[in-house]
């Protein structure tokens, strides 16, 4: 600072906001024009003196140019995206008011443990919302090496479902590492794209970004868990194209990541080809008649349940045809849903999740910063690839496989996971007022008092 004018005319400014994170931000702006304006006075031959006076006059009255920035810089909240969540929040209770066919348990159960596992996501939400995510930027290392750890140690100690090592077992409880590792993995390579133009210059750290990138992957493909890896790449991807990165570092990216895509391609072919279940479900993606008394039964049964649903559905407790369809109050919601509340209200839903998603893509867009933009976007990502592949997948558009409705589905895990994104998003848009442009022209009244 050059003058203790400047910082007596500063503290009296800071002294009307309230958000003190937003005092730093707003010291530092305010600093660069006051010294501009004092720069264009003394080539005026003013006295350094002189300039610095009328700098501050033309600045303002401190306390009315504090007033409009504290009206500028309120912490913000997102009552739409809060508002969209808590509709989702709701849907998820209703397939659980009748029970569970495949459960000898009352419905209160398990209404009573979603209300639980609520209760603990909105705390998380709660939590990572007044968290300041702009402290998590240099932890990257952490977040990476906490994520492969994670699936290494399921690799090598997970229990195994269906085929499948996504689960270790803590005590009583299951926890799905594919989530917890897609969350470190998540805030991690925030943290890499919004610093590759600064630290990641040289060939040897750009090799260590393409090592970092694909072995999770290969990971999260040995384990096997496809439709984690493909949530995984996407996410990075989407960061990736709005990090702001110059074309001919896309194009060299582009290159050599294409030599390891289809390396990654082969090797998931050959899982596919050379494990007996998962070709079938291949094969029965492409041709359900022809295997329907193997793995294609469960298309055609989706297929028949749905087919049955009409505009206004059947009824919650008019699940009498549902009691053959496994896991559905998981992976297979939708199909339940729109079986008992029709497509009425099936299209009412992919409607409300689109909308979800575009108001988190529409506030990455306005957000001012780099690591807080990468945030909301890959953010944006975890939710669209999980929700588009969940609907399209029972509608026969895409293959079955393991992949939850994000807020719908029962599960503690996930729910968790999910809700962690989503307070990081709010946390973003919460503090957009602290990150930015404080330019003059947004401080109100320049010459007042």
């Amino acid at each position: 600072m050059s003058s203790s004018k400047f910082e007596e005319y500063l503290g009296k400014v800071t002294s009307r906001v309230k958000w003190k994170a937003a005092h730093s931000m707003i010291k530092k702006e305010l600093t660069i024009h006051l010294e501009q304006l004092s720069s264009c006075y003394q080539n005026q031959e003013y006295s350094k003196q002189e300039a610095e006076e009328k700098a501050i006059a033309e600045m303002g009255n401190p306390y009315t140019v504090g007033e409009n920035l504290n009206r500028l810089h309120k912490p913000k909240m997102d009552w739409v995206l809060v508002s969209l969540f808590f509709i989702i929040a709701g849907i998820s209770f209703l397939p659980l008011v009748g029970g569970i066919p495949q459960f000898d348990l009352p419905g209160s159960y398990f209404l009573q443990r979603q209300a639980l596992w609520y209760t603990f996501a909105i705390s998380m939400i709660i939590i990572m919302l007044f968290f300041d995510y702009r402290k998590l930027l240099n932890w990257w290392k952490l977040f990476i090496a906490v994520g492969i750890t994670l699936l290494l140690f399921t690799h090598f100690f997970g229990v195994p479902k269906a085929g499948i090592m996504r689960w270790v077992l803590i005590g009583n409880i299951h926890i799905d590492v594919s989530g917890v590792s897609l969350f470190f993995f998540f805030v991690g390579w925030a943290g890499i794209i919004s610093k590759i133009h600064d630290e990641f210059t040289t060939w040897k750290k750009q090799v260590l970004v393409l090592l970092l990138f694909w072995f999770p992957i290969l990971l999260y493909t040995v384990l096997p868990q496809f439709i984690t890896s493909i949530i995984y790449f996407v996410c990075v991807v989407t960061m990736f194209a709005f990090s702001g990165v110059s074309k001919k570092f896309v194009i060299k990216s582009l290159a050599i990541n294409g030599v390891f895509g289809i390396a990654w391609l082969s090797i998931l072919s050959y899982f596919i080809m050379n494990t007996q279940h998962r070709l079938d479900r291949l094969l029965a993606f492409i041709n359900p008649v022809e295997h329907a008394f193997g793995a294609g039964y469960i298309n055609l049964l989706i297929s028949d349940v749905l087919s049955q649903a009409g505009w206004f559905g059947n009824g919650i407790f008019n699940g009498i045809n549902m009691r053959s369809l496994p896991e559905s109050h998981t992976d297979y919601v939708f199909p339940w849903l729109v079986y008992s509340l029709g497509w009425t209200f099936g299209i009412f839903l992919c409607l409300l999740l689109l909308l979800f998603i575009c108001r988190i893509s529409v506030n990455a867009l306005k957000t001012k910063d780099l690591f807080g933009r990468l945030l909301v976007m890959g953010g944006a990502a975890l939710f669209t690839v999980p929700i588009c592949w969940n609907i399209l997948m029972v509608v026969g558009l895409l293959p079955i496989t393991g992949v939850s409705l994000p807020f719908i589905s029962y599960g503690g895990t996930m729910l968790l996971f999910y809700s962690a994104v989503l307070g990081i998003i709010l946390s973003v848009y919460r503090r957009k007022g602290s990150i930015g442009d404080s330019s003059p022209a947004s401080f109100g009244s320049r010459n007042s008092g």
